[in-house]
């Protein structure tokens, strides 16, 4: 009966870890704009649209070093987004890309 029951907690834990996440992201685009920064186009689809997100963007220079990590605000609205943000950078950037979202929204973030 335990086994059972451990084992019944073991798959929903993998299920919800390596299941279908409520929020995809995907990189759209980006654009070196000068030597310190980069402009990452983004697209979030999410399951709850009426709750805001937050994705973390970040850049990376010819060494493959993380050269700038930022913190996006997505507020609430249509299911499929489209943003677009500026990263400035501690070295030259040579890539941007979305590492991923969140509906946990860190209060600093918040608006409400």
């Amino acid at each position: 009966m335990i086994a059972v029951l451990v084992g019944a907690v073991v798959a929903w834990v993998g299920y919800r870890n390596l299941g279908t996440q409520p929020v995809e992201a995907k990189q759209t685009a980006f654009a070196v704009t000068d030597e310190r920064s980069v402009e990452i186009t983004f697209e979030v689809v999410r399951e709850t649209p009426d709750q805001a997100v937050v994705c973390i963007v970040r850049a990376r220079s010819d060494d493959g070093d993380e050269a700038g990590r930022r913190e996006v605000l997505v507020p609430p609205g249509p299911a499929t987004a489209r943003h677009s943000t500026v990263l400035r950078t501690s070295k030259p950037p040579v890539t941007g890309e979305v590492f991923g979202c969140s509906y946990q929204v860190p209060a600093y973030l918040s608006t409400s």
